[in-house]
């Protein structure tokens, strides 16, 4: 078996066998295959594509590369949620505590931040102390102690999946659907939990700009898991503007920490971080209908119940809750200056990827994976689309670390909005369900 072979087939629309995609996946992990026909390869995939079968295949191959992490001894449902990305998505921060309260195993590993899309784990490390590495046997225990564990991806889980994704990232073939499928699911399938939630992002900020696009990636999605023996199901969420009100590492925990305490009650991220650990409520067997997991999991976060558990994980991981209870020792940032507008009107867009660039410009996020990270910079937004404007009402805060710097984001949020003179309606934050 040769790869110029392999990659012909793929080139020339050809269906590849599971034999030839181990071999090209294995080969490529352990060195045997160079960078430049890997890269051949992954271009014969956007361009040809693969079908249920192969897409299958390659990312039981990639899941296979590396260490699988066995739940098997931690008594109870354990659950896992993804998202595949955007601006102020912080969910998990939220999903994590409301389903470990109501008695599920939320045994969770993320990823770090890149471009314009922030990472848990960037988030964490914004709280003071949190340590986002554990052994495994660490991570275990204290799934088995509170329920809940949020630590960063280690190394030795799906090695193809990085190696590839490095390549992908540089040689334009991200946007496929069954490499990005295989990206997350063999990381998924690794993990070891029962039950697996897939959050789709449809829009400007997310990988699928369309709802279309966004169903048949959630369609493969649940496909694999579903086949893998997992119960898996995807929700199509909004991503045509940021999920939060708060943008940046230190913000975005903030915002997490006042919404357990009760504040923040008809935010877009209480609603959509309810409406998925209702689906995980429900699909654990908690709850026998959406309506039921939907009151359980709001009386989680009613009751401080959510609140306890993240104060749990918080003393297990970081030594320290305090922030918890007051969010302004988080890190500040040294500049923070208003943005107003000169017209009345609604807003009709916000085009949520200039937003993200311009809060990673800031410093909130990274261009390389070695970038350094400042956890206090963001934008902290007061409006969503089809919210009133008024001529100099504050709609949005910049925090920086200079001057300069502020000046220039709120040139750049300004420019990201379209106004409209006529009322413009509220866009639905949930898009469509794949199970």
């Amino acid at each position: 078996m040769k790869p110029y072979d392999i990659i012909l087939k793929k080139r020339d629309g050809g269906k590849l066998s599971k034999e030839e995609i181990d071999f090209f996946v294995n080969g490529f992990t352990k060195g045997e295959i160079p960078d430049y026909q890997m890269s051949a390869f992954l271009m014969a995939i956007f361009l040809k594509g693969m079908d249920e079968v192969e897409t299958r295949d390659i990312t039981v191959s990639m899941t296979d590369s590396g260490d699988k992490m066995d739940l098997s001894d931690i008594d109870g449902i354990k659950v896992d949620k993804h998202s595949t990305g955007g601006v102020g998505d912080t969910t998990t921060l939220l999903i994590g505590p409301i389903v470990a309260a109501a008695g599920l195993k939320f045994a969770k590993m993320s990823g770090r931040g890149l471009g314009h899309t922030g990472g848990t784990v960037d988030k964490l490390e914004a709280i003071e102390g949190y340590r986002t590495s554990l052994t495994e046997k660490e991570f275990k225990d204290q799934v088995k102690k509170i329920g809940l564990a949020v630590i960063s991806s280690t190394g030795d889980i799906a090695p193809a999946d990085k190696k590839m994704y490095a390549l992908r990232d540089v040689t334009a073939t991200v946007d496929s659907i069954p490499l990005i499928a295989g990206s997350i699911m063999s990381k998924k399938l690794a993990s070891g939990s029962d039950v697996i939630l897939l959050d789709v992002k449809a829009g400007k900020g997310a990988f699928m700009k369309t709802v279309e696009d966004a169903k048949k990636l959630a369609e493969a999605l649940v496909s694999i898991g579903n086949r893998a023996g997992k119960k898996t199901m995807a929700v199509i969420t909004d991503m045509d503007q940021p999920l939060n009100t708060h943008i940046g590492n230190a913000l975005e925990v903030k915002e997490v920490f006042e919404t357990l305490s009760g504040e923040h009650k008809d935010s877009a991220l209480r609603e959509i971080s309810v409406y998925l650990s209702a689906n995980l409520i429900m699909m654990a067997g908690l709850a026998e209908n959406l309506d039921k997991a939907i009151e359980i999991a709001n009386d989680m976060i009613d009751s401080g119940k959510a609140k306890e558990k993240m104060r749990e994980l918080l003393e297990c991981q970081a030594g320290s809750s305090k922030s918890l209870d007051d969010p302004g020792l988080l890190p500040k940032a040294p500049v923070v200056m208003p943005v107003s507008l000169d017209v009345d009107g609604w807003i009709k867009e916000i085009d949520v990827l200039e937003l993200g660039i311009t809060a990673r410009d800031l410093g909130a996020g990274r261009i390389k994976k070695e970038d350094s990270i400042d956890p206090a910079v963001g934008i902290v937004m007061n409006k969503r689309v089809g919210d009133k404007v008024s001529k100099g009402e504050t709609i949005a805060y910049i925090h920086a670390s200079s001057e300069d710097s502020a000046k220039e984001a709120i040139e750049r949020l300004k420019k990201s909005l379209t106004i409209s003179e006529t009322e413009v309606e509220h866009k639905p934050l949930i898009l469509g369900k794949v199970e």
